[in-house]
This record gives C-alpha cells, structure tokens and sequence, in this order.
C-alpha cells in the first residue's frame, strides 16, 4: 500500500516527519510529498522517501515577501503536477493546503483522500479564505482531527458528517528530544519559563507580559520568529524577560527545552499545538489556557489550565510552579508517562492505518 503524505507548503516538518516515519515502522509504503525548508536542516527521512515536488523556485528567493510571491505563482502548477504522481498512490493524506480557493479544484481524483485539520478554520485568514476551506472539507473522504473539540467543531459548526470525522491524537515530538544540543544564548541560575514557537497574536504573549508583571525569582524566555510586531509588547518588559526573536533551529531548541523548568502556552484559541507536544516529548510542566485540545491534556493530569486570557490566573499558576518543584515534578512524570502512551506515534500510526484500510475497503472498523 503506496500512502502519499502532501504538506506543500512544509508547514509542519517535524509532524510530517514523525508520522511518515511511524507509518513507515507499521509496515506501510510512504512517500511524502513537500517543498524545501526554508528555516534549516531537517532531519533523513526514516523508512519513507521525502520529495521536495513544490515551490522549486522559491528557495533562490532574497527575500520573504518574494518567496512568497513565487511559492503562489507556482502553486496550481505544482498540484497539477502533483495530482499526475498521486496516481501511483493508493491513498493521499494532505497535511495542509495552503490556497483554500483554488485546492478544491486541483485535487487528485480517483482514490481516497485525507486531510488532518491541523487548523479548523484559518485563524488569521484572507478575504474569502474561510467560506473556501468549508468547501474545501466536502472534497475529503475523511478529516482526521486531534481532539474531540475539533470534531465537534467540524460536525456542529461546519456541518462535516460524523462518519467523515476521525480523532487522532497528535504525537510527542520524541525524536526532537534525541540528539546533540546547543544551549540557549541566555543562562541563568534562576527557574526559567518558556514560550517558544512562532510569534502570532492568537498565541497571548500579551497575557504573559501582563501576567508576568510582578512575578519575581524566574526568568521568562521568549523564542521564536516574530509574525507580529513585537515591539510595544516587549518595549516596557521587566529584566527578567528575555528575547530570542528568530526561528531557532533544533539542537538550539533541545537547549532552550532541556533548561526550561515550566513552558507557558496563554493561546487564545488552538485545537492543538506542536509546540506542546514538544514539551511533552522533554517532559516538561506545562501551564497552558483551558481551551480545544489544551483542556483535553489538561484534563490527563498533563499540564495546568488557565482560562484564557485571564492573566491574573496566568500569574498565580506560573507563581507556584516556580516556587513547588515537587508540583513540577508531578506534572513532569505525567508528561512523561502520556508521551510514552497515547501519544505516542507507534500508537498514533496504527489508528491511521486503520483509517487508510477503511477507506480503501480492507478493514470496515478504523
């Protein structure tokens, strides 16, 4: 069985990584199809072939703002070449499609087709970008979702039928745990707290600040290439705050999760996050806001929940954390212990097989 694994854009590398190789490891054939990284290195395939089918033009680019200018000119023109190679698949999972208004239209036909709905719907989306990924749903034989906050989200409020909604949950990064480090450009003998990933306004580092105010004794350290302009966020924050505004490649993460006593994740809203399942690779406390799937581990006894946007209530967790190591402690073990079960990618891999077999006719119980 021939799966084609699709991220065009490299999204989410690390996820596409660790799912074809679990695939691959429960015996089946995998190919995954994507463009080059533009942030670094990542890691030989495992047991699957990867191919860098889209955007080819796209890495001579000198700047991001060209980058992407190419990457959507040559966007319908790589999904057309692409739906000629799906034929040689039995099945097509995409991770993400990028051009809501045109990928309903380019898909390949003629064989079952996933999408994981990594984002239910677009949180900072385009003009027209949201009516077109509720279309863009009708054209999946199934939707692989990590949560069941997002299967009800798919079934209450876009209308998707429930024997189309599969919840799988998304793995612990283990293989983003392994290998060499190189530490943070920061040291501290002090507790450290992190919030690392992508700098996006959905993701409440405005709450942090504000809950980090007045919290003395730690240091808060901020990694992650700004989406947003930072500046009147952190023009006024306290010493204790450090900023490392870039994409910081993976021996240097190992370094910045392997020194954090807590990792912060305030989001406003999220079904899931790879970030946390990074967290929970290193099995590290985690204080996260009680919404989609963060509540959902929360409630496993994996990580502390706050309401969202609530800073006070940010501030008063981060405080004792910081100051009961043996509070750290338990949520450390029970990172560790869920990591190492129901989120681990052998388990994740055989649900997904599952699915594949159901689709394709050889197993009617995914």
């Amino acid at each position: 069985m021939l799966i084609h694994v699709v991220d065009p854009s490299a999204y989410t590398p690390a996820y596409d990584h660790a799912l074809c190789t679990a695939l691959a490891a429960a015996g089946a054939e995998v190919e995954l199809y994507t463009s080059r990284f533009a942030h670094g290195e990542l890691p030989a395939p495992a047991g699957y072939a990867r191919r860098e089918h889209f955007y080819g033009a796209a890495r001579f680019a000198r700047s991001e703002r060209t980058r992407r200018a190419l990457k959507l000119a040559a966007h319908a023109p790589g999904m057309l070449r692409y739906a000629r190679a799906a034929r040689a698949a039995a099945l097509v999972h995409f991770q993400w499609l990028p051009v809501q208004q045109l990928d309903a239209r380019l898909l390949p036909r003629g064989r079952p087709l996933v999408l994981t709905a990594h984002d239910i719907l677009p949180r900072e989306p385009h003009p027209g970008q949201r009516r077109a990924q509720r279309r863009l749903y009708g054209r999946f034989d199934a939707l692989v979702t990590h949560s069941e906050h997002g299967r009800a989200r798919l079934q209450d409020e876009l209308g998707v039928p429930a024997q189309r909604v599969h919840v799988i949950p998304h793995g612990a990064f283990a293989h983003l745990a392994e290998g060499a480090e190189e530490p943070p450009p920061f040291a501290t003998e002090q507790p450290v707290v992190l919030f690392f990933g992508l700098l996006r306004p959905y993701k409440g580092l405005d709450v942090l600040l504000d809950a980090w105010r007045g919290i003395e004794g730690a240091e808060l350290w901020i990694a992650g290439m700004p989406r947003m302009d930072i500046a009147p966020l952190t023009v006024s924050a306290p010493a204790s705050v450090r900023l490392d505004p870039r994409f910081v490649p993976e021996p240097q993460l190992r370094g910045y999760f392997r020194r954090a006593d807590v990792v912060v994740l305030p989001y406003r809203e999220a079904d899931q996050s790879g970030v946390l399942f990074t967290a929970l690779a290193f099995a590290k406390p985690l204080v996260v806001s009680d919404i989609g799937g963060f509540a959902e581990l929360a409630a496993e006894g994996a990580a502390r929940a706050v309401p969202a946007g609530d800073a006070d209530a940010l501030r008063v967790a981060l405080q004792e954390l910081i100051g009961d190591p043996s509070a750290r402690q338990a949520l450390s073990a029970r990172a560790f212990a869920v990591a190492r079960g129901r989120y681990a990618w052998d388990s994740i891999a055989r649900r997904t097989l599952a699915l594949y077999r159901s689709l394709l006719g050889e197993n009617p119980n995914p």
